[in-house]
């Protein structure tokens, strides 16, 4: 039977010293290995033939895949993850991911998954985020289309140096979920800024160095000029991995903010995570963290991101909303 042995990767901001990794450093990726990494072909795969998931990951060598989104619905998704080997270093290679609704059902796949770096330039690295040499540089990021709601099993796969392994895992594809998506307008909600948290900028920002993104409300700017809305928690991170999100928007802001706004939103009340979501996110109806939100002019959601996103992915998300 095909089991899942995955762990929950996250995206949270950036620093996490004390996240509680526990993830061993390995030596950084090539920019040649990211680079094949970030362009697989589905001809670099195992074609389905008829197989069943059971019978694909059979040929493989196993290893652990870490899921970094958790919120599918029917359609178009996007199903991020790491890929982990038995010494808890990450993976990097061309890789896709294969879908059934059975370990031993009819197979949809392979789809790709390019990797997308995490890795941001020195200016915009917050403590603890990721450098060369250290623990996660790069996030997988699929695009798979899942027909209909229920439990789907799931088979990563990665090519490394002409060897190929596998991992397994589950996700739950619910018939719909409450969260704004695309096409429709956000909700007009407060966000705390510098202003409203009387210059004590530790208090809404667990980043250090804090990011420069609370200067104006959600509530004040949307309608007005496209708008960059981060949901995300660096130092606060409850699984393994904190992808540096809040850095790469940083990094990002200095390209796009003379074209738009970007806001940066902590997720829990008084930076306790026992004390629950602070009311923007409730109002979202987001029950994971992290999340970006780009909206256009017009106050309408351009695109959404949830769980650990590269520099890649978050641009095309800016783009979407100019």
């Amino acid at each position: 039977m095909l089991m899942a042995a995955a762990v929950l990767l996250a995206g949270c901001g950036g620093d996490e010293a004390e996240s509680g990794s526990g993830g061993a450093k390995a030596d950084a990726p090539s920019s040649a290995v990211l680079e094949r990494a970030g362009s697989p072909k589905r001809s670099d795969f195992p074609a389905v033939k008829g197989r069943s998931l059971e019978e694909i990951s059979s040929k493989l060598t196993a290893v652990q895949v870490g899921l970094a989104s958790s919120v599918f619905t029917p359609g178009e998704n996007r199903l991020a993850f790491g890929m982990i080997d038995d010494k808890r270093s990450f993976i990097y290679g061309a890789s896709a991911v294969y879908l059934a609704r059975t370990p031993k059902g009819r197979v949809l796949g392979p789809f790709p998954a390019p990797a997308d770096p995490l890795v941001v330039e020195p200016p915009f690295r917050s403590r603890g985020a990721a450098e060369p040499g250290g623990d996660l540089a790069a996030i997988y990021d699929a695009r798979v289309k899942l027909p209909s709601p229920g439990r789907w099993y799931v088979l990563a796969v990665v090519n490394v140096d002409g060897r190929q392994f596998g991992a397994p895992s589950q996700i739950q594809v619910n018939a719909r979920e409450n969260i704004p998506d695309v096409g429709e307008p956000a909700p007009r909600v407060k966000t705390d800024t510098l202003a409203s948290a009387g210059g004590d900028i530790e208090s809404i920002d667990t980043r250090v160095p804090p990011s420069e993104m609370h200067e104006e409300s959600f509530d004040e700017v949307v309608g007005k000029k496209p708008v960059a809305l981060l949901f995300a928690t660096p130092r606060l991170c409850q699984t393994r991995v904190c992808g540096p999100v809040v850095d790469i928007a940083e990094q990002l802001r200095r390209s796009y903010g003379d074209r738009m706004a970007f806001i940066h939103q902590e997720v829990y009340n008084d930076n306790v995570v026992e004390k629950g979501l602070r009311p923007p996110l409730q109002t979202f109806r987001l029950r994971t963290e992290p999340w970006l939100f780009t909206i256009d002019q017009d106050g309408r959601v351009a695109a959404r991101l949830e769980g650990s996103f590269g520099t890649k992915a978050f641009e095309e998300a800016i783009k979407a909303a100019l």
